[in-house]
């Protein structure tokens, strides 16, 4: 399962990313600090939506000649669907 080799913080944004309709790199950081109530700066947050972009995960377009959209790809899907189902196998029980 490949979400395995994305840090938690590349998961939480490819979660937020899932939930929302082709955000702004600046909404998804909204989301995340309002959500996680941390802070999250552009130097952490543009390399990882790059990260996810490079493998595949995202996909990055333009809303503007000033700003960037992202939206889930179907392998994103895919993988995200695989992540909860794996972790189910261990929680379901306690749930």
């Amino acid at each position: 399962m490949a979400l395995f080799d994305l840090t938690g913080f590349q998961r939480d944004l490819l979660v937020v990313i899932a939930g929302l309709e082709r955000p702004s790199g600046q909404t998804i950081k909204e989301h995340i600090e309002e959500d996680a109530d941390i802070e999250v700066n552009h130097g952490r947050l543009y390399p990882n939506l790059d990260t996810l972009v490079n493998q595949g995960y995202v996909e990055k377009g333009e809303l503007d000649r000033r700003t960037n959209y992202y939206a889930i790809s179907d392998d994103g899907e895919r993988a995200l669907r695989e992540r909860d189902e794996w972790q189910h196998t261990y929680i379901d029980e306690i749930l």
